[in-house]
């Protein structure tokens, strides 16, 4: 017979244990520090809280080999760093977990950082007479014991994750995490413009942020040019309020990478907000094109819980529908505020393009493409709407034929002398040429701008087509009502939206409690997969939290229709035609772009020109 093995004793499972001070930290420190920028972030806010004045940051590796933050805070003497390291120790917090003023109070960054790596702590109090120093390994304290330092705070941790050399298998390459760390700086660096921050190492270049307003701070950080682009935000609603700075429509990003959101001075990554930023767009943008911001709301902290997760990165509001609303009327004021306005950075391009040396900046600018279109067309839309308007018959017909060579030299200047004098007035100026059978060259009275007639005219008809949306949108009736099956929390979500949707022409109703019955649909869509945009319509009140679904597939059609119903490239315009489309232009909410966040012009001052002259 074989030789029998022995039976290996099975741990009992009958009996609750207490786990140990090391593996409860470790769990903790499974929640509260995911990577080296969690770490810094942590690290970041105590520094903040202390009341410093100026941070450094130091990373080695990207933050896994080590992390050294120092402040000029009010510091620690040896019986408050000694509960530092404790788990559930803080000086932050009171007895009412909702009344949190502070980035910090849970309680648990530090121990939970000591128990995955080597934490050392030196800090001392501005009347200390000495300085104090407590270290943490693998959850280990050892100190305070007396140390060398002027003031503040230095915490360093070396070899992150030692401790659990598992985790270390998680961790991205060291230019990720370095990435990832300078992302957290940054924010904080947002949040705070009058903190001087400061961030070096071996793994990256010097960065240094001096104290500066917010404006210029987000220039610092965001984009030089982002300061010439930005729209000043200041709204309030019911106690809330919102500031900050969004890019103008056609000043956008092919990702979301730059939308900053901070509450109560804490940066969060909200989805909820990120999805009121998409709909107060979603007039002016592609949906893959992405405004910069950096919006800042304070509210009574009873009116938002922070405590969601232990990372602190995610809030729950008490009444997100104001919060939206807040954000995406803000928003929306702003760019019909400043919707004539067209970015400076194609300006800037432009002056470049004469430049010798110019390789193509302009044309390969992420927020200029003349050769896209808009999506395929959802109903054929070939005349423009010209009802009110002062175009003359021919250029709402398509029948322009003039050709500015026909003309004697001189002829148009002298004919219409004193025309041109009132018009240079306008803000767009007096029309000068059509270049390329596209682009209209008008003189302003401080220079010239150049206008995409495709694209004016787009947004014109655009406005005009949504103005009638306005108003409620006729339904078109089904011959039988189409049934939907839903799960039952999904139909009671729609039947709450039905009256939002009753006004686009959309006509639902509770049929049991697992089912829609749809009795019409937006005549505007024509024919269209009623069961595909029902469930669609659920997943976004699931999501979102909201029923803007309907009105952004209305609109996108409406900006195909507009697309479709505009003056093309390639028509010849008379002078007449050209200035009717500059005054329109003025008289037009949001001109300044596209549907397609696209510029609808370019304006180049005179000191610009002159400047290209070298005069």
């Amino acid at each position: 017979m074989p030789n029998a093995q022995p039976k290996t004793e099975e741990k009992d499972q009958t009996h609750i244990v207490r786990l140990s001070e090391t593996v409860v930290n470790q769990i903790a420190a499974g929640e509260v520090v995911e990577r080296p920028a969690s770490v810094v972030k942590e690290l970041m806010e105590n520094a903040v809280d202390a009341g410093a004045t100026r941070i450094e940051v130091v990373t080695s590796r990207g933050g896994k080999s080590l992390i050294r933050v120092i402040d000029n805070g009010h510091g620690m003497g040896a019986d408050d760093l000694a509960l530092a390291v404790e788990r559930h120790c803080t000086s932050k917090l009171t007895d009412d977990l909702l009344d949190i003023r502070t980035l910090g109070f849970r309680g648990e960054a530090l121990p939970s950082i000591g128990s995955v790596s080597r934490l050392s702590i030196t800090s001392r109090q501005a009347e200390g007479d000495t300085a104090w120093r407590v270290r943490v390994s693998g959850g280990k304290t050892t100190g305070p014991e007396p140390a060398a330092l002027g003031s503040g705070t230095v915490v360093e941790v070396a070899d992150l994750f030692y401790a659990t050399p598992a985790r270390l298998k998680f961790l991205k390459s060291d230019q990720a995490e370095t990435n990832a760390v300078t992302d957290v700086f940054k924010r904080m660096a947002i949040a705070f413009p009058d903190i001087h921050f400061s961030i070096y190492g071996e793994d990256r270049s010097a960065v240094d942020y001096t104290p500066a307003s917010m404006l210029d701070r987000l220039g610092q950080i965001m984009d030089k040019a982002f300061v010439e682009n930005a729209m000043e935000i200041d709204a309030e609603r019911e106690g809330i309020r919102l500031t900050g700075y969004a890019g103008l429509p056609t000043f956008n990003r092919g990702n979301s990478q730059r939308q900053y959101f901070f509450v109560n001075g804490r940066p969060v990554k909200d989805k909820s907000l990120l999805g009121a930023v998409r709909g107060a767009y979603m007039d002016f943008l592609a949906r893959d094109r992405h405004p910069m911001l950096a919006l800042f709301l304070d509210l009574d902290p009873h009116q938002v819980d922070v405590n969601v997760h232990p990372a602190k990165a995610d809030v729950r509001f008490r009444d997100p529908g104001l919060v939206r609303g807040l954000v995406v009327g803000a928003l929306k004021q702003a760019i019909r505020d400043e919707g004539h306005l067209s970015s400076r950075e194609g300006t800037s391009q432009m002056v470049g393009a004469f430049r010798p040396g110019y390789g193509g900046a302009f044309r390969s600018s992420p927020s200029y493409n003349p050769n896209s279109e808009a999506a395929s067309a959802a109903r054929d839309w070939a005349r423009p709407i010209n009802e009110g308007s002062n175009y003359p018959s021919g250029f709402a017909e398509g029948q322009a034929t003039f050709d500015p060579t026909d003309r004697p030299s001189g002829q148009i200047a002298e004919t219409h002398h004193d025309i041109d004098d009132q018009l240079i007035q306008h803000r767009l100026g007096a029309a000068r040429a059509q270049l390329h059978k596209n682009y209209i060259v008008a003189q302003t009275e401080n220079g010239l701008v150049v206008v995409d007639q495709h694209a004016a005219h787009e947004r014109i008809v655009y406005e005009t087509l949504k103005a009638g949306m306005q108003n409620g949108l006729p339904g078109q009736l089904l011959l039988i009502p189409e049934i939907v099956d839903l799960p039952e929390e999904d139909v009671n979500r729609l039947a709450e939206h039905a009256g939002e949707f009753e006004k686009l022409g959309l006509e639902i109703e509770a049929f049991g409690p697992g089912a829609i019955a749809v009795r019409a649909t937006p005549a505007m869509l024509g024919e269209t997969d009623v069961q595909k945009l029902i469930r669609d319509l659920a997943d976004e009140v699931c999501e979102w939290g909201s029923a803007d679904g309907l009105q952004e597939r209305l609109e996108f059609v409406a900006a195909t229709m507009a697309c479709h119903g505009s003056v093309r490239s390639g028509r010849i315009l008379k002078p007449e035609e050209m200035n009717a489309l500059l005054r329109q232009m003025e008289a037009t909410p949001n001109s300044g772009q596209c549907n397609h966040g696209r510029p609808t012009y370019i304006e180049l001052d005179l000191k610009d020109i002159e400047r290209l002259f070298g005069r």
